[in-house]
C-alpha cells in the first residue's frame, strides 16, 4: 500500500529530505523555513517509524539516521550552516571584503519559544513511541533489552529510561 514498504527504504527517503532541508541557509528570511521543515520531518519520522515492523537488523541504519538528525538539530539550534562533508554544523563565515556597507546586515533569528516547545514535545512523545515500538522486536522470546545488549545495540542507543524522557533534561537546548 505504500511506496516505501520497509523501514530502510523509508529512512533512505528521509535522509534525502534531511539533506535538502539542511541546504536552506540559516539566514533570514530563510531561517524559519528551515526550522519549520525540520520540525515537520522530525514529526513525520517519529510518527512513521512505529508503523513499520521492528527488525533488529534495521536498527543500525535507524541509529545512524537519528545521529544525523541530532547533528542537524544541533546546527539549527546554533544557527549554523550545514557541512555535508563533515556531517555537522559549522559557523557561517563571511569574508570582510564581501560585506557591503550600503546593504543591511545578514541576520539569523533563533528558534522562538513555540518552535522549541514543539521540538521538545516531538522528542518526548517520539521517544515514548519508539520505546514501545522496540518492545515488538522479534528476538525469539528474549527480552528486547537483553537482545539489544547481546548485539551491542544497547550501548549505541543508550537508555530510554530516566532523563531522556524528562523534559527538564532538555532545558537550555530546546
Amino acid at each position: 500500500m505504500t511506496r516505501l514498504p520497509t523501514l530502510p527504504t523509508y529512512l533512505d527517503a528521509m535522509q534525502q529530505l534531511l539533506a535538502f532541508t539542511l541546504q536552506i541557509p540559516p539566514v533570514d528570511p530563510s531561517t524559519s523555513l528551515r526550522v519549520t521543515f525540520l520540525l515537520r520531518l522530525t514529526g513525520d519520522l517519529m510518527s512513521s517509524i512505529p508503523g513499520y515492523p521492528p527488525h533488529i537488523k534495521d536498527l543500525p541504519q535507524l541509529l545512524e539516521f537519528f545521529d544525523d538528525l541530532d547533528q542537524a538539530w544541533l546546527a539549527v539550534l546554533k544557527s549554523q550552516i550545514w557541512d555535508p562533508e563533515s556531517g555537522e554544523g559549522v559557523d557561517l563565515v563571511v569574508p570582510i571584503d564581501a560585506i557591503d556597507a550600503g546593504k543591511p546586515t545578514m541576520t539569523s533569528s533563533p528558534m522562538n519559544q513555540t518552535e522549541r516547545t514543539r521540538l521538545r514535545s516531538l522528542l518526548v512523545t517520539g521517544t515514548a513511541s519508539l520505546e514501545e515500538w522496540l518492545t515488538g522486536l522479534d528476538v525469539a522470546g528474549e527480552d528486547y533489552q537483553l537482545a539489544l545488549e547481546r548485539t551491542g545495540m544497547q550501548q549505541k542507543m543508550g537508555s530510554f529510561e530516566g532523563v531522556i524522557n524528562d523534559p527538564a533534561g532538555m532545558e537550555g537546548t530546546c
